[in-house]
């Protein structure tokens, strides 16, 4: 029996395979909520034989100053996230953050990217996307024009939405609460 979303909030850390269309796809994974001690995720990884780390697991991704308190664990600051992702990599695990596109700028000044193994899932909320019409494009931009970015790219939004990139919300049902 999986974790429903209430039990997934309220959990540090769980296992199960990877259902999301990235590289990581089907690997067993340990997904962690929040940042707890870097050992104490390599012991979890080690014991459970994982090959991928999931961070940000339930939105948990906050590098702020201002500390959130609806986690087991504190998630303020930026210099903690950097200790257990860099670490986790470090020790040659696969990793993934899933972050807000609010945070795209911050995770791309961290250096994550410059690891192999590394993997950001920038997740852009997009409610309501089965009431949008046929002409819906996204438009991956910059910050203004020019400033970082060759130029823009834009796609059709059902050309994205194709059965090879959908996971749907009962496909994340097979997670086992590990503590």
């Amino acid at each position: 029996m999986g974790l429903d979303t209430e039990q997934r909030q309220n959990v540090v850390y769980f296992t199960g395979y990877e259902v999301e269309h990235t590289i990581c796809y089907d690997m067993f994974t340990l997904f962690v909520v929040g940042t707890p001690p870097l050992e104490e995720i390599l012991k979890h990884a080690k014991e459970h034989k994982v090959k991928h780390i999931y961070f940000g697991t339930s939105q948990s991704y906050h590098p702020s100053i201002k500390p959130i308190t609806h986690y087991p664990y504190k998630v303020d600051s930026a210099g903690e996230w950097d200790t257990v992702i860099n670490g986790c990599l470090d020790a040659g695990y696969w990793v993934t953050l899933d972050y807000d596109v609010e945070y795209h700028k911050v995770v791309v000044n961290k250096g994550y990217n410059n690891y192999e193994k590394f993997v950001g899932m920038c997740s852009v909320k997009l409610p309501d996307i089965e009431k949008l019409n046929k002409n819906t494009t996204i438009k991956l931009d910059d910050t203004t024009w020019g400033d970082t970015n060759p130029g823009v790219w834009t796609h059709n939004l059902n050309d994205l939405k194709t059965t090879d990139t959908f996971t749907s919300w009962d496909q994340y049902t097979q997670d086992t609460d590990i503590g």
